[in-house]
């Protein structure tokens, strides 16, 4: 009797152990914290930076209960170039980056379908749009990585210094930086001597006279230092602008597994089509902050709008780049439908 009991007591015993560990375990994963850091390129004072990361980072800390912390490394702090994001994200040598798709030339075909001309419409719009698509068309491209949201950044415009732009054949021998090859075939049709390099380099650039211009949104010249540098800048007629590119927010894919189910509920729940139209939105916002203070002689200079006559002559050009693209990429991409989608998706979204 007397070791009957001692058997089941150390059963007892055991059992309570066992349920003991598995609570402690439990709270020990409640108890641990996460930090996430986020790699991107453009300065701390640019507004996606103000409006949108810092924001974000406060609402994942906060809905986490502090179990997330999130550090914030602007202008490349933590090393390498603007085209090395994506695969520090892959990697997992950072957490979560912003980049532009395009500065990996080749790499992501599917993107450059938003590169093309004339194609883009708002900010928000497209952006939601570019979610969309990369959703349902992009999962093989972006492996490795979880995305918190793929967008476009807000209508592009010429930027130069000096002499402005009015019609194409002020293009002509015009040394303008570019973001990516499709848009640098793009301004080289036009006339231009296109430059490739990321707009964060842009500044230097112009400053030393290595080019007249680049082509980026109004909502970054200021917080590139863009603003008082160039003084003539070129939009167009119509409803759609000259030109956008692909970006993207990723998190590396092994990190967001390896986070408890409510922590990856945290951050799905500032992730997706909202996140980008928030990006999209904040960039459309801060464009017109700079194109009023333009308008008001805060900043030097004037805004020329091309007229539409004029404008259709740079969208025949484009159309041309379009149809060039759809061509050469057929061969290994639905290239007229994963088009056509885009700017179905783009119309949609717009109409909103």
């Amino acid at each position: 009797m007397k070791t009957g009991l001692c058997k089941y007591g150390f059963r007892w015993l055991a059992g309570l152990s066992v349920v003991w560990l598995i609570a402690a375990g439990a709270a020990a994963a409640q108890d641990k914290t996460y930090t996430l850091r986020i790699h991107h390129f453009f300065p701390s004072t640019a507004p996606v930076n103000e409006e949108f990361f810092v924001p974000w980072a406060k609402a994942v800390e906060e809905e986490s209960n502090g179990r997330i912390e999130v550090q914030i490394y602007p202008s490349m702090q933590l090393g390498g170039s603007p085209a090395t994001l994506f695969d520090q994200a892959e990697s997992g040598q950072v957490d979560i980056i912003w980049t532009v798709l395009g500065y990996a030339p080749g790499r992501f075909r599917k993107a450059e379908v938003f590169d093309l001309p004339f194609l883009p419409t708002t900010g928000e719009a497209t952006s939601k749009a570019a979610h969309a698509y990369a959703m349902e068309h992009m999962q093989d491209e972006l492996k490795g990585v979880y995305p918190i949201a793929v967008h476009t950044h807000s209508p592009g415009a010429i930027h130069t210094r000096g002499e402005p732009v009015k019609t194409m054949s002020d293009m002509r021998g015009l040394k303008l930086r570019g973001p990516t090859r499709v848009i640098n075939t793009y301004l080289a049709n036009l006339g231009a001597q296109p430059v490739g390099m990321p707009v964060s380099q842009a500044p230097e650039a112009l400053s030393r006279g290595v080019i007249d211009g680049t082509v980026v949104p109004f909502e970054a010249i200021s917080a590139l230092g863009l603003a008082k540098i160039t003084d003539q800048h070129t939009v167009f007629s119509g409803d759609h602008a000259l030109y956008t590119t692909m970006m993207m927010v990723a998190m590396n894919q092994d990190r967001y597994d390896s986070l408890p189910e409510d922590l990856q509920a945290v951050i799905d729940a500032h992730s997706g089509i909202e996140a980008a139209a928030k990006i999209g939105r904040i960039m459309d916002d801060a464009d017109q902050v700079e194109i009023d203070r333009i308008d008001n002689g805060e900043l030097p200079g004037q805004i020329v709008t091309v007229g539409p006559e004029e404008t259709a002559k740079w969208q025949a050009v484009g159309q041309k780049i379009t149809d060039d693209w759809i061509e050469k990429n057929s061969d290994r991409l639905p290239a007229q439908e994963l088009y056509d989608d885009a700017r179905r998706l783009i119309e949609k979204y717009n109409a909103e």
